[in-house]
């Protein structure tokens, strides 16, 4: 029988797509980055998905992507920053699955994404403010929707290796 799923989630900038690819190639399990998928499904980009159909189609998309990508076993998931702050979420991916908080600084997320401009959340003047903003609203979902919690702050090979030593 295939392995549960193992769900990353924290906020954009946490390292949740480069944990996921280093864990799948350790576990030899499947890795699916959320955003991408939904990219694939829509052939359109999320920034593209949020400026033409906005933020609420996307996350219907989303809920689509959880229910679906939850159902099945053995994968590793990079959840999109806002997909866990939605309970229907979280009990979709608690179905086969154990849900990892990559849990970082707003300090640390400013600075990895410093020169990302395709995050349509943070195109504010003020980027670190709104990183604070969304943060803090975040975050307390991210906690309660967590089985385990990595400090991410890390090197990815010591998160990848704290995430394992968890998960068994």
């Amino acid at each position: 029988m295939a392995r549960k799923n193992i769900i990353l989630c924290g906020f954009m900038g946490s390292g949740k797509s480069t944990i996921g690819n280093l864990l799948s190639k350790k576990m030899g399990m499947s890795f699916v980055d959320m955003d991408k998928y939904i990219e694939k499904q829509e052939n359109k980009t999320v920034t593209q998905i949020f400026e033409e159909n906005g933020e609420e189609y996307f996350r219907e998309k989303e809920r689509e992507a959880s229910r679906l990508l939850g159902s099945k076993r053995g994968l590793i998931i990079a959840a999109g920053g806002g997909t866990l702050t939605f309970p229907e979420n979280v009990e979709a991916f608690r179905e086969n699955g154990r849900i990892v908080l990559l849990n970082v600084s707003p300090e640390t997320v400013a600075e990895r994404l410093k020169s990302d401009n395709t995050r349509p959340l943070l195109e504010k003047p003020d980027k670190l403010l709104a990183i604070k903003e969304l943060f803090e609203a975040r975050m307390p979902l991210y906690k309660s929707a967590a089985d385990i919690v990595v400090d991410a702050d890390q090197s990815p090979m010591q998160v990848c290796m704290e995430i394992m030593s968890s998960i068994h």
